[in-house]
């Protein structure tokens, strides 16, 4: 029977405490003229994490779509080979390309660097 009041007794402190901080807390917003942003108003959103506006955040999405259309097209010329299940740059093809450019670069520059002789 005792622990009934002791429990009681605790719960009504408790319950007092709680009272009384949130008391404290209004008088304080009142006092510093501050206003506490719900829970919800600060979660973020998986489509705006950074905040941005609506026209910034547009132009940034806009952006990245640019950047993954680039990259894409980068990538997709990487000669690519599958081995034992995995896939790997094929460094053959690589330096065909490469010779191939420095040869295309070469007899570019040849020319031009004689007229300017």
């Amino acid at each position: 029977m005792s622990w009934i009041i002791l429990l009681g007794f605790a719960l009504s402190v408790f319950f007092l405490l709680v009272f009384f901080l949130g008391r404290f807390v209004q008088h304080m917003k009142e006092e510093q003229n501050l206003q506490i942003e719900s829970f919800k108003d600060g979660l973020i959103d998986k489509d705006n994490p950074v905040g941005l506006s609506g026209e910034e955040l547009e132009k940034l999405k806009a952006q990245q779509a640019e950047a993954q259309k680039h990259l894409r097209e980068v990538i997709s010329k990487i000669p690519v080979v599958q081995k034992d299940g995995k896939f790997q740059v094929d460094m053959d093809a690589v330096r065909k390309q490469k010779e191939q450019a420095a040869a295309t670069n070469g007899s570019a520059v040849g020319p031009q660097s004689g007229k300017n002789a």
